[in-house]
Parts: structure tokens; sequence; C-alpha cells
């Protein structure tokens, strides 16, 4: 099943996105740290231009802190682009990210001077958690489903730092697949729009080559060396998702495995690394 998801909103979220960003003056984009390349928006790079650009690797508390720290070193290869590991609901991370927007920017963020910070990032990465951390008070509406913000608004941090806030972006056209893939294992993409027995069966042969003995400590598996769908079926048996005369709902087994990923119940796994290049850098 081809995973293409783009609710109307979004596109109107490009057009609200490219008229905001003449009176900003930095670009903080909010990436999933378990998912960094996929769950950035190539968008980003045309619109904020020569603009200081700053790559929050949120939720870096569920990602691998060795391949964490590959992306960081990654990222900021490229001139005015600086990545920050941190975990949104983290007070001193968001005062880390307040200094780094001060550094950037030096000139501004004093008193009739304000730094105009745009926070952007696609669906269910953290973006409205971070902003109520940011501001010390709940601001945005935060949920664990994708789309939750769907307007523009202005935080004013009361520091010279004025935030704006911008409704999940994410780009049209969905042409790398392994990324939509890992979009959807992490949670960033509506339920409705993948398969989530196929999506569960991605994830379990990234587990598999990667994080085999996580997957073995969680599940007590003995063997991996069998086809994934076999897998997900002895991991369904294991937890009981059954169905009249003992058979395996695979259905529950994939949303289980799913969300125990995105709970971090195998323990901290990223889902890529810097080496692997996009499906659409390589057509």
């Amino acid at each position: 099943m081809q995973i293409g998801w783009y609710p109307g909103h979004m596109k109107k979220a490009r057009e609200l996105i490219n008229d905001l960003i003449k009176n900003i003056d930095l670009v903080v984009e909010i990436l999933d740290a378990r998912l960094p390349q996929s769950s950035a928006n190539p968008v980003l790079q045309e619109l904020r231009g020569r603009r200081p650009f700053i790559r929050v690797l949120n939720k870096e508390d569920l990602a691998d802190p060795t391949v964490t720290k590959a992306w960081k070193n990654y990222f900021e290869q490229e001139e005015g682009v600086k990545a920050l590991p941190l975990t949104a609901k983290n007070r001193s991370a968001a005062a880390s990210l307040q200094k780094l927007c001060r550094k950037l920017v030096p000139k501004l963020g004093k008193p009739g001077r304000p730094l105009r910070v745009m926070i952007v990032g696609i669906p269910n990465v953290g973006k409205s958690t971070l902003i109520n951390t940011l501001a010390g008070k709940k601001i945005a509406r935060v949920g664990d489903k994708p789309a939750i913000t769907t307007c523009h608004q202005q935080i004013d941090l009361r520091n010279g730092i004025l935030l704006a806030d911008t409704p999940g972006l994410l780009w049209p056209n969905l042409e790398d697949q392994e990324g939509a893939q890992r979009l959807a294992a992490s949670g960033a993409i509506g339920e409705n729009a993948y398969d989530q027995v196929a999506v569960a069966l991605f994830a379990l042969n990234t587990l598999v080559k990667d994080y085999p003995q996580r997957l073995k400590e969680r599940y007590k598996l003995a063997d991996l060396d069998v086809e994934t769908s076999e897998l997900l079926a002895t991991i369904g048996s294991k937890r009981g998702c059954l169905v009249a005369g003992g058979e395996v709902d695979t259905r529950r087994a994939a949303e289980l495995l799913l969300r125990e990923l995105r709970g971090g119940k195998l323990g901290r796994i990223s889902l890529e690394t810097p080496s692997q290049p996009r499906q659409s850098d390589t057509l």
C-alpha cells in the first residue's frame, strides 16, 4: 500500500509559512531524533533562505544516543545550521534552545528589538510540547495524534523572544516510501493512511537488522532467522493477541509492536542513520 497523506490544511500551512517567514529572524525545525531525515521537511530549505536554522532533535531520550550524535554532526556540516538534541518536556533543554537562538542572532532579543523565531515541524514530532515548555505554561494544544495544530499563533516569551507557531507541515508527495514507512512507524502519519501490519513488518525488519538483542529480550524470542510475518505472529501469540480458535490477530499484534516501539519499550532505538540516503536522492 502506497502511503500518501496530505490533509487539506497542510497546503494552507505551506502558504502561511511562506508568508510569515518574511518577518522571521531564525527558523527552528523540530525533528524526531529517531528519524531526523525522514521527519525533516525539504520545503523549508527553500523557504528559509539564508536565515539561521536550528534543527531540534526531539525525543532524544527515545533515540540511540550514538546515532543521534552522528546526526548532529551530519546536519552541522551545512552552513548556518545548528542541531540540538533534546526532550521537549525538559525545561533545561528548552532553556538551551533559547540560549542557542540568542547566540545565532546576538543583535536581537533585547528591549525594542525582539528576536522573531518561527517554530515548524511535521505533525506529532513534539512541536506543541516544546512551545509549552518554552512558555512555561500550556499555550499550544498537545496530543498523541498527528495534525493537532491547525492555525498560526504568536507567543511572547517576555524575554525578548517572539515565537511564531505554525501548523504541522508535511510535503505533499511522499515519494520516499521508506521514509514514509518510518514516519508511520513513529506515529507522525494518520492511521487511516497506511496499513498497520505492513508498517509493523517494516519496523520489525529494522529491529532485526539493527537491534536484534532488544527484540529478543522484549518478546522472549529465541530465533530471529525467520520471515518477519512469522516473527510478528510469534510476538502476537506471546502477548495474547488471539481470536477465537487460538489464531493470532495480526492487526492487534502490529498495533502492539508499534505502540511499544513508539513508547520506548524496546529501549532507545533509531530508525535511520546519516549513512542511509533517501530514495529521492538515489532516483
